[in-house]
């Protein structure tokens, strides 16, 4: 029988935001036994992992609500039961994601602003940073142009520099997209269940440690 705390290791994050809340159950969850008490689906503020979570008895928690999660039994926070592919999501989960990743990049602004600053090409035909919507060879040439007289370093600079409208819905397209997992190449999530055929690039890692973001959330 596998462990109950073996799928938690999977999980790099340490708190997510609430996309749904079924006080009653989830009547088409995949846990029979999540079908009738209560449970909840978050995402990852760091790492974008998608989760199952069992608050904690007696709790009440509401959708958008920042919660901690307990990845072992001797930690404190909502426990973590499982993790959760894009197609697990309710489909209030799922119409609530792009709200709460664009909660989540906004709160981030200096780490995704670093990635203009970073993002390497992945091979002599495809550059990282035309991975994201909107970056064809023309705006792709002008950020590095532009990156090599002064770094980004903020998303009024990305959008002043570049002419790019929203930067913030850029990444929370491209971020959501990857959840779907419908891509080959990943920037900033690491797909899960992860195919053969899929490349997580581990953006997220570096960038965190290179802007010296060390917060938990």
């Amino acid at each position: 029988m596998r462990p109950k705390h073996r799928r938690k290791t999977e999980i790099p994050d340490e708190f997510a935001l609430v996309l749904d809340y079924m006080p009653m159950g989830n009547p088409y969850d995949k846990h029979t036994f999540h079908r009738s008490s209560p449970v909840a689906q978050g995402i990852g503020t760091k790492f974008f992992s998608l989760v199952e979570i069992i608050p904690l008895r007696g709790a009440t928690i509401i959708i958008g609500e920042r919660v901690p999660l307990s990845l072992t039994p001797d930690m404190p926070g909502h426990r973590v039961f499982d993790r959760l592919s894009y197609e697990d999501l309710t489909s209030i989960a799922k119409e609530n994601a792009a709200k709460y990743v664009k909660q989540i990049v906004e709160e981030k602004e200096r780490v995704f602003s670093e990635f203009l600053n970073i993002a390497e090409a992945i091979n002599i035909r495809l550059h990282s940073l035309e991975l994201l919507p909107g970056v064809g060879k023309k705006t792709l040439a002008l950020i590095l142009e532009e990156r090599r007289k002064k770094k980004f370093e903020s998303f009024d600079d990305i959008k002043k520099r570049l002419k790019i409208n929203d930067p913030v819905k850029m990444f929370v397209d491209r971020i959501i997209v990857e959840l779907q997992r419908t891509e080959k190449y990943y920037l900033f999530v690491n797909p899960y269940p992860l195919s053969p055929d899929m490349k997580y690039l581990g953006y997220l890692e570096f960038l965190y440690e290179r802007v010296g973001y060390f917060e938990p959330w």
